[in-house]
C-alpha cells in the first residue's frame, strides 16, 4: 500500500476516534446519574487511548515508514472493564432522552470503526500494522456489543412501560 493512503487511514481512523470520544463526553455532560456518567466517561477514556496510540503511530510511520512493534499482545475486549454496563447504568439511563439518542449514534460509529478496522487489518501487509487494526477491530466490537446491549434493554423498557408488548 502507498504511504499517502496508509496515512489517509490513519487520520480517517484518528477522525474518527476523535468523533467518538465527543460523542460521549456530551452524553456525559448531559447525564445526570452518577453511574451513566461513569459508562460514558469509561468510553470517552477508550476513545482517548485509542487515540494516542494512532498518533504515536502516524508519527512512527511519517519518520520510519513503519509501525511501532508492541502493545497489541493482549486481547483488546478483556482490557475493558467488564462491569461497564450495570444494571444500575441500564435503569438509570434516560429511555427517551439524550443519553439514549448519544447511544443510537454511537451503535454507528462503533459499527463504523469494527468494519474499517477489521477491513484494515485484512489488508494490511506490515505486522504491527496488522495487529494494530485488528487489535482496534476487538476493542471496538466490545464496545459495539455493550452499546447494543443497551439500546436492547432500553427498548424493552420504552415497550414495557408504554405497554406496546402484543400480549
Amino acid at each position: 500500500m502507498d504511504t499517502s493512503n496508509t496515512l489517509n487511514i490513519l487520520k480517517s481512523a484518528f477522525l474518527m476516534e476523535r468523533q467518538g470520544k465527543h460523542l460521549y463526553e456530551t452524553a456525559k455532560t448531559h447525564a445526570q446519574d452518577k453511574e451513566v456518567k461513569a459508562f460514558f466517561q469509561s468510553l470517552v477514556d477508550d476513545e482517548q487511548e485509542h487515540m494516542d496510540l494512532l498518533e504515536k503511530q502516524f508519527k512512527s510511520y511519517m519518520k520510519s515508514g513503519k509501525f511501532m512493534a508492541g502493545g497489541f499482545e493482549n486481547d483488546a475486549g478483556a482490557v475493558a472493564a467488564p462491569d461497564i454496563l450495570s444494571d444500575a447504568v441500564k435503569k438509570n439511563i434516560n429511555a427517551a432522552g439524550f443519553e439514549s439518542t448519544a447511544i443510537t449514534a454511537a451503535i454507528g460509529f462503533e459499527e463504523k470503526a469494527v468494519t474499517m478496522y477489521a477491513q484494515r487489518a485484512k489488508e494490511a501487509t506490515d505486522p504491527e500494522e496488522k495487529k494494530m487494526y485488528n487489535w482496534l477491530s476487538v476493542w471496538e466490537t466490545s464496545h459495539l456489543k455493550k452499546l447494543m446491549d443497551l439500546q436492547e434493554s432500553l427498548m424493552a423498557r420504552i415497550w414495557e412501560d408504554n405497554n406496546f408488548w402484543p400480549f
